[in-house]
């Protein structure tokens, strides 16, 4: 501060004393927007009209979602092709492939297995990069692998505005945005996700927990309720039942 006073004393001797303060606020302005100017994402197009923050983490690159974006060799491109030959040849069709490894992306997310998961949605992204389940998977990845939320909140943005989305879809996204703290807007989607999914347990839980977090108990336990007709899985039912008992619901 005391060069730049020194500077602006200088000025002072030369300039008017209007142009003298125009010059020092210039100055000050400059220094403040170098001080806290953010480095801007890098973004990536991923595929057709679709563009991603470009992400990395430390782990190999085919467990990291679209392959961690590295650059790849020939070498590599010829092996990916190889992969899509071989598999397509396989299954019957691409359409055949792609569903059949989003199955086993699915499966070993659901048995905890999150860097298995995540080489299949690439393997599914290099299928029908596209798709919405690809980012839905990868979006389920950077939660569960990585911790997350923002990157897997802006990769399930994109799954929902991507071709042919799963019926769980918003189910898995308001489960996201309420890890995140953010009740509101996880029961916007998750109002959404039992209309997708009547029948999904799981989702009703969601909503509960969301609803009595806006502060509306009553509705809270009205899901509670549709939640235990809908047989939820193990780790929902112990939700419920913390639910009931802390809202008591009837």
């Amino acid at each position: 501060m005391s060069n730049m006073r020194n500077g602006c004393s200088m000025l002072s001797a030369t300039f008017p004393l209007a142009c003298f303060r125009l010059a020092c606020r210039a100055i000050a302005l400059l220094l403040v927007l170098i001080s806290i100017e953010p480095a801007l994402a890098e973004t990536v197009e991923v595929a057709p009209g679709v563009r991603v923050t470009k992400k990395v983490y430390s782990a190999p690159a085919n467990e990291q979602p679209f392959y961690g974006f590295a650059e790849k060799s020939a070498a590599m491109r010829e092996a990916d092709e190889r992969f899509l030959t071989s598999i397509v040849q396989l299954t019957g069709s691409r359409e055949k492939a792609f569903h059949a490894t989003t199955l086993r992306g699915w499966r070993a997310l659901g048995s905890g297995n999150a860097s298995e998961a995540a080489r299949r949605f690439n393997e599914a992204f290099l299928l029908m990069p596209e798709e919405s389940e690809v980012y839905h998977g990868l979006a389920a990845v950077a939660q569960t692998r990585f911790n997350d939320i923002e990157f897997a909140e802006e990769l399930f943005e994109v799954a929902r505005k991507q071709p042919n989305p799963l019926k769980t879809l918003n189910a898995d996204y308001g489960r996201v945005l309420l890890i995140a703290k953010r009740p509101h807007e996880a029961q916007s989607v998750l109002e959404q996700a039992v209309k997708d999914t009547p029948d999904f347990g799981d989702a009703w839980t969601n909503l509960a927990w969301a609803r009595l977090q806006n502060g509306d108990s009553a509705a809270a336990c009205a899901a509670a309720n549709e939640a235990g007709k809908q047989h939820p899985s193990s780790n929902a039912s112990a939700d419920l039942a913390a639910l009931r008992s802390g809202t008591q619901c009837k």
